[in-house]
C-alpha cells in the first residue's frame, strides 16, 4: 500500500513540509492584467501583495483545467502510489474540487479518492499534513478519511481584514458580505467552518483583534494553531504573542496566505487556523 497525497496551492503549508512528506501540490491560477501566473511557481507572494494596491486591473483567480490534476495523478502512479487521495479549497469558495472530481473519474490507473476540505489556506493544511502522515504511517485511505472527517469538525479558520476595499474589486466574494453593507472603514472578520463562509461586522482593529481572540478562546483546549497573514508577519507575530499561553507550545506555522485567496481579502490581513481538541459546536461559526 503506497498511498499519496495531492492538495492545491491554497493549503497554505510550508513548502519545506509539503516536500519532506512528499505532499503534490497543484497550483492554481493568479491573472494580472493579460498575464497568468502559476501560484506558488511564478510569483512571491511578498510582490503580488506590495503590488496589488496598484495594479491597473484587479488581479483575477482561476482554477486549472483537469489536465493539470491528470499529469499530477500520472506522475504518483508511475512512481509507485497505489492510491491517490486528493485534498482541496471547500467547494463552497472554488471549483477546484469539482475540477479534480472530473480528472480523477477519468482516470483509470490507481483509485482516486477526491476530498473537499471544507476549509481554506491552514484549515486545508493540516489536514493534508495530517493525510500524508497517516499513509506513511501505513493508515488505510478509509482510516485517513475518518480521520480527517473528525478533524474537519473541529476546525476554524478566521481573518481580520483591514478593509473591505478588495472584497469590492475582485466581486468573487460577495457572500461574505452580506450584512455588512458598503462601509469601508469596516475592519470585518470573515470565519470559515465545516465548508460554510461567515462574516461579522467590527468599526475598530483594536475591536477586531479582541473579537478574533474571543472566537479562539471558544476552541480551547486548542490541538493545532497556525498563523495567517497577507503580508503582515509583524502584526501576525503581535497577535501571537497575545494568544500566547492558549495555544500549544512548539512551532507554529506563520503563513503568508495565498494570493489566490489575497486578491480577494487584500493586504494586511491578520488571522489563524485552529483545530481544538474537542468538538466545537456550530455556534462558533
Amino acid at each position: 500500500m503506497n498511498i499519496k497525497i495531492v492538495t492545491d496551492s491554497t493549503s497554505d503549508l510550508p513548502q519545506e513540509v509539503a516536500q519532506d512528506l512528499g505532499i503534490s501540490v497543484v497550483p492554481l491560477f493568479i491573472n494580472i492584467g493579460d498575464k497568468g501566473y502559476l501560484d506558488g511557481v511564478e510569483i512571491t507572494r511578498k510582490d503580488f501583495y506590495t503590488n496589488l494596491p496598484n495594479y491597473d486591473v484587479h488581479p483575477t483567480t482561476g482554477t486549472p483545467g483537469t489536465d493539470a490534476f491528470t499529469q499530477v495523478y500520472k506522475k504518483l502512479a508511475n512512481e509507485g502510489a497505489s492510491e491517490i487521495l486528493s485534498i482541496h479549497i471547500s467547494k463552497s469558495l472554488s471549483a477546484t474540487v469539482e475540477v479534480a472530481e472530473s480528472a480523477a473519474m477519468d482516470f483509470e490507473q490507481v483509485p482516486v479518492v477526491v476530498r473537499d476540505s471544507q476549509q481554506l489556506s491552514t484549515g486545508t493544511g493540516f489536514q493534508v499534513e495530517t493525510a500524508a502522515r497517516m499513509a506513511q504511517d501505513g493508515k488505510t485511505i478509509e482510516e485517513i478519511i475518518k480521520a480527517l472527517d473528525d478533524m474537519a469538525e473541529r476546525s476554524f479558520v478566521a481573518a481580520r481584514l483591514d478593509t473591505l476595499e478588495y472584497l469590492r474589486r475582485s466581486g468573487r466574494m460577495n457572500r461574505f458580505m452580506t450584512g455588512l453593507g458598503s462601509l469601508l472603514q469596516l475592519k470585518p472578520i470573515l470565519t470559515m467552518k465545516n465548508g460554510l463562509p461567515g462574516s461579522e461586522r467590527v468599526r475598530t482593529a483594536i475591536k477586531a483583534e479582541a473579537l478574533l481572540i474571543k472566537m479562539l478562546e471558544a476552541y480551547q483546549p486548542i490541538e493545532r494553531f497556525a498563523l495567517l497573514h497577507t503580508n503582515a508577519p509583524t502584526e501576525a507575530e503581535g497577535l501571537r504573542s497575545k494568544v500566547s499561553q492558549i495555544i500549544p507550545e512548539g512551532k507554529v506555522y506563520s503563513m503568508d496566505i495565498t494570493p489566490v485567496i489575497g486578491a480577494h481579502i487584500g493586504p494586511g490581513a491578520i488571522g489563524y487556523a485552529v483545530i481544538s481538541k474537542n468538538a466545537v459546536g456550530k455556534k462558533n461559526n
